[in-house]
């Protein structure tokens, strides 16, 4: 599907779900509800929050369905940028709760029982995304999770292409050192 039909069917679901037809919800949620998780879980690292964040986006595309007007940004920009700052929001909360003790993590040394090395370097590709600066780390999600090309990211975050080519670029580099240390 081209950039423009995918478009025009965002602009057809929304003014569905504006006029209030059954269906165009489902429609909408099937569409959209697995970028918008996967944005939320790499960004918050946990599945909870990320369907919470979810939840709340799409409480936010019904309350502006009423209010949307095709022609100018793109549905899609516009729903990954409210998810990432809702995620943004969540981040900042966390940071603020003080806790008496810290949390107990997992081992994060490789056993037995994990047995495949897609999993493991699943989980030190995560774990050296969580250490990039919050710009690095949404410019690889947008980028290559997401699969946004370089104009939509860049719009989403709110910087020029050039912008985000360097982010890309500076992330990469520390994803690649971050990476290199896990190596046995």
């Amino acid at each position: 599907m081209s950039e423009q039909q995918g478009r025009d069917l965002d602009d057809v679901l929304l003014a569905r779900l504006a006029r209030g037809e059954p269906g165009a919800a489902a429609a909408l949620v099937a569409a959209k509800l697995p970028r918008v998780l996967a944005l939320a879980a790499r960004t918050l690292g946990d599945a909870a929050e990320a369907e919470d964040v979810a939840q709340e986006a799409f409480e936010r595309v019904w309350r502006h369905a009423r209010r949307w007007r095709p022609g100018g940004a793109r549905f899609d920009t516009w729903l990954h940028r409210v998810t990432l700052n809702l995620c943004y929001d969540r981040l900042r909360r966390r940071r603020e709760t003080p806790v008496a003790q810290p949390p107990e993590r997992a081992d994060p040394s490789a056993g037995p029982e994990r047995g495949l090395a897609a999993a493991d370097t699943g989980q030190a590709v995560a774990a050296a995304l969580a250490v990039l600066p919050p710009r690095q780390r949404d410019a690889i999600v947008l980028c290559h999770y997401q699969e946004l090309s370089n104009i939509e990211a860049a719009a989403v975050l709110e910087v020029t292409v050039e912008a985000l080519e360097s982010l890309l670029a500076r992330a990469r580099r520390r994803l690649r050192e971050l990476l290199a240390d896990q190596r046995p």
